[in-house]
């Protein structure tokens, strides 16, 4: 596999970034599982403990539209090894944190670090390959990107369940120990010829702007849509985005090119991902739900439901990658859909006594559906873009990433948590068994409005096109470094 000028990619570079971003993803999965663990040992309510993951999110959404400027100004191991540390002395501070304040210290270096490193892995991929093998390249990343999640969950119950949810960052230590310092001693010191400037009044609006878009959604699932606090944080950061949108398009050399929109299969490929990525969140956290209060399945049973699927979307990607380079994005996009559409329809119509056989059936199909989409979608629309515009491209996939899980999450949750209020505001003392009714009525609308969302996606993914690779690859990106174009002419 080589790129277009005749270099092979560095791929003890790839493989030392795929590792280092299967702990991080592996990080994002542990805790879900391992929340009620923590609000109990530190005494702090539901909503309160939800900010464990509320503020990883708050701070990649912070840290991600500086990546482009980032990954211009430096070397792929310079910031390699600046994100690990990040994580590494985030895992310290979150496994021996004595309170939760000091918990959630932790988890937002650890967020720095991993934001840093996500729009720089897939970067790498797109620009280390030629475009016709892209497809099974980033196939690759989907696996390490669908992998840690499927060991995630029924790895932490396991832990949970016979050690404690310190020991989720305590076995991280090591590993993370050991990757650091193979990326010291491995990776090239490629200098970079870009000389990009950090605008702070950019830095400024981004952190308001975004910052404030994902409070306001992560909020909103516990205080409700109108509540004032979410309705000012909302209002803010949407000022403060266009304001930022405004500015980056004035700049000779802005933070983050928003030009990417001007191509349509990156517009198309990154409104079908955000829309299928507000959808995936239905399975992730709904069911979960089901499960554990409905049919009070504990923690580990529930790891072992959603193992299955989490190991398909795994495993499939790299094969999606690969039919993608054969038979384009639009018939693997249209089928894919088709499949997630139809099996998140069949969970809107869940029942108390639904056996596990059939859950773990018709959550596995659903995988396969969804692992048809996201790396064929995603690379077609990065190979829209020039040279210079993918280190922009992979910074916003990554913010929409953020945003879209932060809606998706706090659309389903409000919608699930209204509909059992309304449901139970027909009962004076509702019973156990109506107060769960009411609750899988809640799960069975916010499945259907997902299933419904995935309709729109298969809809706008007729539309997708196949698109002629517009970029050459250049000398030096294979080795983790951006080289303008105009700088290449100079040398020649």
């Amino acid at each position: 596999m080589s790129s277009q000028n005749g270099q092979r990619p560095d791929y003890r570079l790839i493989i030392i970034l795929l590792s280092g971003a299967f702990v991080a993803f592996l990080s994002n999965t542990f805790l879900n599982v391992a929340l009620p663990s923590i609000k109990d040992e530190f005494g702090v309510t539901t909503s309160t403990v939800q900010w464990v993951t509320t503020a990883y999110m708050l701070v990649s959404g912070i840290v991600v539209p500086t990546t482009a400027f980032l990954m211009q100004k430096f070397s792929a191991r310079k910031l390699f090894l600046t994100s690990k540390l990040l994580f590494l002395t985030g895992t310290i501070v979150a496994g021996f944190s004595p309170t939760f304040s000091i918990l959630i210290i932790g988890r937002m270096l650890q967020a720095s670090g991993s934001a840093i490193l996500m729009p720089l892995l897939m970067n790498v991929m797109i620009t280390s390959f030629a475009p016709e093998k892209r497809g099974t390249a980033m196939g690759v990343f989907s696996l390490v990107m669908f992998f840690a999640p499927a060991i995630g969950p029924t790895l932490s119950g396991f832990v949970v369940q016979t050690l404690s949810w310190h020991w989720l960052f305590y076995m991280m230590i090591p590993v993370l120990l050991i990757v650091l310092a193979v990326g010291y001693y491995q990776l090239p010191e490629v200098g970079n010829k870009y000389n990009a400037k950090l605008d702070i009044p950019s830095v400024i609006l981004s952190t308001v702007g975004f910052g404030g878009i994902l409070y306001g959604f992560s909020a909103a699932g516990n205080s409700g849509w109108v509540s004032f606090d979410v309705m000012l944080t909302l209002l803010i950061g949407i000022i403060a985005v266009y304001i930022y949108v405004m500015r980056q398009t004035r700049m000779e050399s802005p933070m983050l090119d928003f030009k990417v929109y001007t191509y349509p299969m990156y517009r198309l490929s990154a409104i079908i991902i955000g829309v299928n990525n507000m959808a995936l969140f239905s399975g992730m956290i709904l069911m979960p739900i089901f499960l554990q209060e409905i049919q009070d399945v504990s923690p580990l049973e529930t790891g072992l439901l959603l193992l299955p699927g989490a190991l398909i979307m795994g495993l499939l990607s790299p094969v999606s990658g690969k039919l993608f380079d054969i038979f384009g994005p639009r018939r693997l996009a249209v089928i894919g859909l088709a499949m997630a559409a139809v099996t998140t329809f069949f969970f809107s119509r869940l029942e108390i006594d639904t056996g596990f056989g059939y859950l773990l059936t018709i959550y596995a199909i659903r995988a396969v559906g969804l692992t048809l989409v996201n790396t064929p979608v995603m690379t077609n629309g990065m190979n829209d873009l020039p040279s210079k515009l993918t280190p922009h491209g992979s910074s916003l996939n990554s913010m929409l990433q953020q945003v879209s899980g932060a809606v998706g999450t706090a659309l389903l949750i409000t919608i699930m948590q209204n509909w059992t209020n309304f449901r139970l505001s027909s009962f004076v003392n509702p019973t156990a068994a109506q107060t769960n009714q009411a609750m899988l009525d809640g799960i069975n609308l916010s499945f259907f409005i997902a299933s419904a969302l995935l309709v729109i996606s298969m809809l706008l993914s007729f539309m997708l096109k196949r698109v002629t690779a517009k970029q050459t690859i250049q000398p030096g990106l294979a080795r983790g470094r951006i080289i303008e174009p105009d700088t290449l002419n100079k040398k020649k």
